[in-house]
């Protein structure tokens, strides 16, 4: 039915705590909802005309009875917050068991390995911000040559070095070698580089970030689609989240505006039959886990004012979804991922419009109906298409 299809994730825009959130300690969380409360002026009328206000009510996003496209949002089955964990879940992918966490830090035996393979010393061991460690200990690394390592309430190691005294590919050749030790019970769902550069007292994380992470352990809607023809595209961490498994061609990005460029123009000159799947993450990594609500809703509305370029690219056999793979509620306690359920936006020409497709109990809906708006069928794929609502 369908040649091409765009899935874009705006990563960590959450629409309100799920039913189990209390569990994780998120419970009122809403990063969407408290954005909208929080920000003066916050327009998205492009997603507006979409349907995004009639999602979840909101005061300055309005429903519409004139949407363009088809809305709803869902729950997440797998246990966890995270980014592989919602992006894997989206992809039909559901996990029964937790990665691990380390909320006091890595346990010796684990740091004896890593000193062991990289001959390096370690600095940190705890849980931190990102910006806020690097200010606390990037002097003493410099000093050193000891790696920064820190993690979060996500399944996450992260290696901070400077880029002048680790180099970025000796810093990424060191985050794989860590990779490729950790299995259980430490198989950590990523390991991070975080090169920064900058003198003492002013230290600035830099877009050479790279994501190592643990591989799928089964099939994704990616390996069905490219085993079934199609060239799968991942701009943005994409190719990281799910371990090059499935990925045809991949393109990294240093913003979310990069992102929606690269995005756009993939659709605009491309025109093979593919699957084009987005990450955004800056709404996540610079305003969600930094409370920096301005600067997430300038971020959003940055996205809605590239929003009709994105459908304007788009050929009539062309399918687009929006949605999100947790929460990042600035306006909440701390500063880790929220339990929330996700938006999902719909649009093609051939689709039908206005069309509520209500409460998905999974994120795994989605990629199921992936599939079937290419007309691929696939049982061992989690989740239940919601396609039929939407296909005239």
């Amino acid at each position: 039915m369908f040649n091409r299809g765009i899935l874009i994730v705006l990563d960590s825009v959450g629409v309100g705590a799920l039913p189990d959130a209390a569990h994780y300690g998120d419970e009122g969380s809403n990063t969407l909802g408290h954005i909208d409360e929080k920000v003066e002026n916050f327009s998205l009328p492009n997603l507006e005309k979409l349907g995004l206000g009639n999602i979840i009510p909101l005061n300055q996003i309005k429903q519409t009875d004139d949407a363009i496209g088809s809305w709803g949002k869902a729950q997440e089955k797998s246990p966890g917050k995270d980014t592989i964990t919602g992006h894997w879940e989206i992809a039909g992918l559901v996990i029964k068991n937790e990665f691990p966490t380390y909320p006091d830090g890595f346990p010796d035996d684990l740091l004896d390995k890593i000193k062991e393979i990289t001959g390096r010393g370690i600095l940190g061991n705890k849980t931190s911000s990102g910006t806020e460690i690097i200010k606390e200990l990037g002097e003493e690394h410099v000093n050193t040559g000891d790696l920064i390592i820190y993690t979060s309430a996500d399944s996450v190691l992260q290696i901070a070095a400077h880029e002048e005294i680790v180099p970025l590919e000796k810093l990424y050749e060191i985050c794989q070698k860590v990779r490729d030790i950790l299995v259980k019970p430490h198989n950590i769902g990523r390991v991070i580089a975080r090169p920064f550069i900058g003198e003492v007292g002013n230290f600035t994380r830099t877009s050479n970030r790279h994501d190592y992470a643990v591989k799928p352990f089964s099939d994704t809607i990616l390996d069905v689609l490219k085993n079934n023809g199609y060239v799968t595209v991942g701009i943005g961490k994409i190719n990281d989240i799910y371990g090059g498994m499935g990925i045809s061609e991949y393109e990294y990005t240093t913003s979310n505006l990069d992102g929606i460029k690269k995005t756009i123009n993939t659709i605009k000159n491309d025109k093979r039959p593919s699957f084009v799947f987005t990450n955004l993450v800056d709404f996540d990594m610079l305003y969600g886990h930094r409370n920096d609500s301005q600067g997430y809703a300038d971020s959003l509305m940055e996205f809605d004012k590239h929003l009709p370029e994105i459908i304007d690219s788009m050929n009539p056999d062309d399918f687009l979804i929006i949605t999100a793979d947790h929460g990042c509620d600035p306006e909440f306690k701390g500063t880790d991922h929220t339990r929330e359920h996700i938006p999902v936006l719909v649009y093609a020409q051939k689709l039908e419009k206005g069309i509520n497709i209500g409460l998905r109990k999974s994120f795994a809906d989605i990629g199921k109906t992936v599939l079937e708006l290419f007309n691929v069928f696939n049982t061992e794929i989690s989740g239940d298409s919601f396609a039929d609502k939407i296909i005239k």
